[in-house]
């Protein structure tokens, strides 16, 4: 696992487009794995300057979803595939063709899972997965003690999640679905580069876990720690629970360029 750690937001957003944009050069048809929530939106916009510029193109580039809530209208402006349209597809001028997520409306919900876990291996694989992580530690919707090895499923979502979301649906938590489909933490594991992004102090605990812990299904973002190619990026408020964070600091300005990131 390897950590950066950036002054803030901004530049962890610049840095992960530049990685983007850097897969996009050598694979133009790359499968690029998107999380939602506000952590991720500083890699989109700049991403899409590039794009916009002509330092990246995108044109042939896929899309996936990481989640997606269970239970809300086709259509609904907070389903994760409205919000991946709104903020990735369409600002990266990619057509709703570019675009694969899991069907929450589906009558048959875990065959949906199932469905959309085969899709992406038939797809090839995500080349690129990008990750938020939630304040106990989640990743996508793998709340703590989710199996290491589990597969798109569906999960339940704990009160503290949907507290943390009720921000997206007017601060009422009422309209927070209870459920919804994720990729399990075995199918983001078989992602060639995970990428996780944290930023705030309110994230600091989860990071040290994730990054300094033991591997424990509490924490299921420290599956991380198993991947040969996982990147975590944080900023220096998400650091400031590293006891290693000099460490880190110190063996990222030495990194050779060619090495990227």
């Amino acid at each position: 696992m390897e950590v950066v750690i950036v002054p803030d937001a901004k530049a962890g957003g610049e840095l992960i487009a530049g990685a983007i944009g850097a897969l996009l050069s050598r694979k133009p048809d790359a499968l690029l794995g998107v999380a939602t929530g506000s952590t991720p939106l500083p890699i989109y916009r700049a991403l899409a300057e590039k794009v916009r510029s002509g330092a990246v193109d995108a044109s042939r580039a896929r899309i996936c979803q990481l989640d997606e809530y269970v239970g809300l209208p086709a259509g609904h402006p907070e389903s994760y595939r409205s919000v991946v349209l709104r903020e990735v597809v369409e600002p990266l001028g990619l057509s709703e063709a570019s675009f694969m997520g899991p069907d929450g409306s589906a009558e048959d919900v875990q065959a949906a899972c199932e469905a959309y876990d085969q899709a992406l291996a038939d797809a090839g694989g995500v080349d690129l997965q990008l990750l938020g992580i939630g304040t106990d530690g989640h990743i996508g919707f793998n709340e703590p003690c989710s199996s290491l090895a589990s597969r798109t499923r569906i999960k339940t979502l704990t009160d503290q999640t949907r507290v943390d979301n009720a921000r997206f649906f007017d601060d009422d938590i009422e309209q927070v679905p209870h459920h919804v489909i994720t990729q399990g933490i075995g199918t983001i594991l078989e992602s060639r580069h995970p990428i996780l992004l944290a930023t705030g102090e309110g994230k600091a605990d989860a990071v040290a876990q994730t990054v300094e812990g033991p591997v424990a299904a509490i924490v299921p973002a420290s599956a991380l720690q198993l991947h040969p190619h996982a990147t975590v990026v944080v900023d220096e408020a998400a650091a400031s629970k590293l006891k290693l964070a000099d460490y880190f600091r110190a063996t990222y300005a030495a990194k050779p360029l060619w090495q990227g990131i």
